[in-house]
């Protein structure tokens, strides 16, 4: 399915990141596991992959540092001189209401996940432009359609990221290079797993399937999108949140 191809994958030592580079893997492709701090997530994702007779490396990188990123893209073209596929995944988040939240926290959001959706972005597209082929996928979110109390510095990121990714799927669809985003809804996750019973009753009361989605959800839309044969596809915003938000 991706035998020959390279595909990076921001912020994937943990998560959904994680779960998105082991099928990307599981295709055959060869993962770059990129991610901030400690090494040991990323790390165990390498060896996973390795264990299963595929290839990968582990990269820090700041995906908000537009020279670091750039430096990250050059070492994995001179190391396997071609990027077939970009994960834009890297994300976090800083909650607080509009009142109190501060510039630092508003900034910081925008910085790794708008700017750092950009930066990654930018990065690549003059090799995919060259090969005349590319898969890039970013990941927003439900509340980036339909908003969230107490998010709205990650609610504007994810926004951003959906109109990002329409931009690009514009500039670049005549090199056969598709743009698309997953906008996954809640998720069962380290972050909704700690979440008080009432209030993940007050979700599952809103979500018509009435189950929180799991990281396998996510990574097979980014598999579907990954894939050659939804070359056709471009521009669009998949929503895989049991039917939360529909447009």
């Amino acid at each position: 399915m991706f035998k020959g191809k390279v595909a990076l994958v921001t912020g994937s030592g943990q998560g959904i990141g994680k779960e998105i580079a082991l099928k990307l893997a599981a295709g055959g492709a060869t993962l770059i596991i990129n991610y901030v701090g400690p090494a040991d997530g990323a790390n165990e994702v390498v060896e996973t992959i390795k264990s299963n007779g595929g290839e990968a490396m582990a990269y820090e990188c700041n995906v908000a540092d537009l020279a670091a990123v750039e430096k990250m893209v050059a070492d994995v073209l001179e190391k396997y001189g071609r990027i077939d596929i970009l994960v834009n995944n890297a994300g976090i988040t800083k909650d607080n209401l509009i009142l109190k939240m501060s510039e630092a926290e508003f900034d910081a959001v925008i910085n790794v996940n708008l700017k750092g959706t950009f930066n990654a972005t930018k990065a690549v597209t003059k090799t995919m432009m060259k090969q005349r082929y590319g898969r890039i996928i970013n990941i927003a979110s439900i509340v980036g359609v339909i908003g969230n109390a107490g998010q709205a510095n990650y609610c504007a990121s994810k926004a951003g990221i959906i109109g990002m990714t329409k931009a690009v799927a514009r500039e670049l669809a005549s090199r056969n290079i598709t743009a698309n985003a997953v906008a996954p809804g809640f998720i069962d996750t380290d972050m909704t797993r700690v979440l008080p019973d009432s209030v993940k009753e007050s979700l599952l009361a809103e979500i018509p399937m009435k189950k929180l989605g799991s990281v396998a959800d996510i990574a097979n839309a980014v598999e579907f999108l990954a894939k050659e044969e939804s070359g056709y596809i471009t521009g669009q915003v998949i929503n895989v949140n049991g039917g939360m938000a529909m447009q």
